[in-house]
């Protein structure tokens, strides 16, 4: 008799987005006359720009005849993809890595939850509290933790985030065999500074510990003085993995095209240098068949200098879109964070509301859809967050129909 995997059975209600797209479509069901307003879930809304779209054009004018067709790729990602993500890494953020340490993915997501499966289930891993879902949902998939015990799952190692300590965590006290970070922070908008990753880093030098580092927002990063690698910390190669994607920057999240860096230098516990590179490389061949070549000759145009370009206007567009909201909530009194070097604004709900109570009220009273701050941990309780991927015309809208409202 086949057996379920009992894991998935700990995984708490619904996801949050899902959840969050089965309030909305009920409420619309019900006032179907009402336009509705989201800045809800992270979705890019406006068009790939000329250079890449001619990119991918080009590389589908090449599928269409016999004799530049191309099947499979390499499972890694296209060498040209992989030498120009190096070759960028070290103009703009001044890190030396070597091309057999990246690896294409169909984005950052599928990445963050599937590398922890490179690690026992035995390891203790420590999550920021707020912190995108899949962090722990993979986590607990994957049987590293006990059962849900009403705030959280018996077994991982929750940091906390809180406002006084400008929603970036400490190192843990404790000992942790694998850390989640993620800058700039989904949902809070932080930004970690130099000191504060090299915190980490020492740290998980000192205990054998690897950090899962998302970057997917680093584009939207505008101040010198912050890193947008974990490899700009001395010593991160040792013991850092880093997840990217082209979603954010060059509107991918349909497309789908990410990458990771498993340095050949990481050192675990019990493996030497190499182990993982070599695992996650051995992962990759096993369970997937690369990229899309399509979306992989999109991405070599993003990375190229008028991609890059073309991808700074694009983020410009929706750090603009942050300040609109940031700065019409305050108007209003409301305490906002985040909206600055990223594309979410952190809000605290009014009157010591709860945060599903909120997103209630937003979409009754203003027809705006957000996303509960309880949703991404307990620390996010009293919490709302709105994402400013949207057409500059609704954003400006969705805004003054929350002042309307409130």
């Amino acid at each position: 008799m086949a057996h379920v995997n009992a894991n998935f059975l700990k995984l708490a209600s619904g996801y949050l987005f899902p959840e969050v797209a089965r309030r909305t479509r009920a409420w619309q069901q019900k006032n179907p006359s009402f336009k509705l307003l989201r800045l809800g879930i992270g979705n890019t809304t406006e068009a790939i720009t000329p250079h890449i779209c001619e990119a991918m054009h080009h590389k589908v004018d090449l599928l269409s005849d016999r004799r530049t067709y191309t099947g499979y790729g390499d499972e890694q990602g296209d060498q040209d993809l992989r030498e120009a993500l190096c070759d960028f890494y070290q103009r703009e953020y001044g890190v030396r890595l070597s091309v057999s340490d990246f690896f294409i993915s169909d984005g950052a997501k599928s990445d963050a939850a599937n590398i922890q499966e490179l690690f026992s289930p035995s390891s203790v891993v420590a999550i920021t509290d707020p912190a995108y879902p899949v962090y722990v949902d993979s986590n607990v998939a994957g049987g590293k933790s006990g059962a849900y015990n009403g705030v959280g799952y018996d077994g991982l190692l929750y940091l906390p985030a809180r406002k006084e300590m400008g929603f970036v965590p400490e190192p843990p006290k404790e000992h942790a065999d694998l850390i989640y970070l993620c800058s700039p922070n989904n949902p809070t908008g932080s930004v970690a500074t130099k000191e504060d990753l090299k915190a980490f880093v020492d740290y998980a030098i000192r205990h054998r510990a690897i950090i899962i580092f998302d970057a997917a927002y680093a584009d939207y990063i505008r101040e010198p003085r912050l890193p947008h690698s974990i490899y700009e910390i001395e010593g991160a190669e040792r013991c850092a993995i880093e997840i990217n994607s082209f979603s954010k920057n060059a509107g991918f999240t349909g497309i789908r095209l990410g990458w990771s860096i498993v340095p050949g230098s990481l050192e675990t516990e019990d493996g030497e240098a190499g182990l993982l590179n070599r695992l996650w490389n051995r992962r990759q061949s096993t369970f997937f068949n690369g990229a899309s070549n399509i979306a992989q000759a999109g991405g070599l145009a993003a990375l190229s200098l008028k991609g890059r370009a073309e991808c700074r206007m694009l983020v410009d567009y929706y750090l603009e879109n942050a300040r609109i909201i940031k700065e019409g909530l305050e108007k209003i009194g409301l305490v906002c964070y985040g909206g600055v070097n990223s594309p979410y604004v952190w809000a605290e709900c009014p009157n010591q509301m709860r945060s599903w109570d909120f997103f209630d009220l937003l979409l009754e009273r203003a027809h705006v859809v957000v996303t509960p701050g309880s949703g991404f941990g307990k620390e996010g309780e009293g919490y709302v967050r709105l994402s400013s991927y949207g057409h500059r015309e609704d954003i400006t809208e969705a805004v003054e129909a929350i002042k309307g409202a409130l």
